[in-house]
């Protein structure tokens, strides 16, 4: 029996500092969000970062948390509620960090006699801090604990042109009534050795530039391609302007080079330049959470008036909006009826 499994990113049970600690320390101790030797991360995380971390983070989610619970959560579970009620195989929402473990997801799933998973990792795009780590692991959940499952991976959707087109028509709607001076695509921002580490050639991926659009088989694991690909495609359906689009990348870290242009420092590049009306998208994301309704919505909005812009629009991520709900349904259909995936 077929059954689907979504898996998104995860969420703290509760807005405090109790709650954040561990779920920062599984999310920070995966080795694919910081790649160090573990001695290096058990330094880091545990003697560094997690002794101020948890209630800076805290004070930040209560500023977003619904009355529901982490938005996050409460709009996986309306997307999850509304997949299932478009096919007849049994679908699991599981995460990929905190309480809603994948392993859980799983044994739902075995409990109404699935033998044969489609795992749906929520990431439009490839890396190895977010796609990679979910099918990993779900892979070791398998091996460990379900060893008669048999798993099949939906591939990063970036390109596919009815995710573009849901996408398209939500950014069009949040244009509808807005006139804006330019448009950011702001991504959630990696190292840039998770890029070269990613290659399969290593030797392609120089963070030039230009090797991003000469095609190469680096592409198919490569987030930086992927992202600029996401937004030419936008750009094309909507028939935006190039002097009006541009991309950039949130949410880094201190220490090592991560992809650049820094959100941040677009904000305040693109007021002093006279863009004075500015939306941005956050289409790393399929589901609102903490990096695009605080970090954007909230502390970008304030750093791009502060900077002198006038007029400040973040428009949501797809959520559980009906389009994007239908696409998923289509495709998780298409796999049960005839064994193939989106390209």
């Amino acid at each position: 029996m077929k059954g689907i499994l979504l898996v998104n990113l995860g969420s703290p049970d509760s807005p405090t500092p109790k709650d954040v600690k561990p779920y920062l320390d599984e999310f920070l101790m995966d080795e694919r969000v910081i790649d160090a030797p573990k001695w290096l991360r058990n330094i880091l995380v545990r003697g560094i970062i997690l002794r101020t971390r948890p209630k800076k983070s805290a004070k930040a989610y209560k500023k977003i948390w619904w009355d529901e619970g982490s938005p996050l959560i409460v709009i996986s579970e309306r997307f999850h509620r509304k997949v299932q009620q478009k096919t007849a195989m049994p679908v699991a929402l599981g995460m990929r960090y905190g309480s809603m473990s994948i392993k859980k997801a799983l044994g739902e799933l075995r409990d109404k006699g699935v033998n044969e998973v489609l795992l749906v990792p929520l990431y439009p795009h490839y890396a190895m801090s977010s796609y990679e780590t979910v099918v990993v692991k779900t892979m070791e959940e398998k091996e460990a604990h379900f060893p008669e499952m048999q798993i099949t991976t939906l591939p990063a959707f970036y390109k596919n042109a009815a995710y573009i087109k849901a996408l398209s028509d939500k950014i069009a709607e949040g244009l509808s009534n807005f006139e804006y001076d330019h448009i950011l695509f702001s991504y959630h921002g990696i190292p840039e050795r998770h890029i070269r580490k990613s290659d399969p050639t290593k030797f392609h991926c120089k963070i030039d530039g230009n090797c991003c659009q000469v095609n190469s088989v680096a592409h198919h694991s490569c987030y930086r391609h992927q992202v600029y690909d996401t937004t030419d495609s936008v750009k094309a359906k909507l028939g935006l302007p190039d002097a009006k689009v541009s991309s950039s990348f949130q949410s880094r870290l201190a220490g090592d080079p991560w992809l650049k242009p820094y959100t941040d420092f677009e904000f305040e590049r693109l007021a002093k330049e006279g863009k004075k009306r500015l939306v941005v998208i956050t289409p790393a994301f399929v589901s609102d959470c903490l990096e695009t309704l605080e970090e954007i919505a909230m502390e970008g909005k304030e750093q791009f008036l502060e900077a002198g812009g006038e007029a400040y629009k973040h428009i949501p991520c797809l959520n559980d909006d009906d389009a994007w709900v239908s696409v998923m349904a289509e495709w998780i259909n298409d796999w049960q009826a005839k064994e193939t995936l989106p390209s």
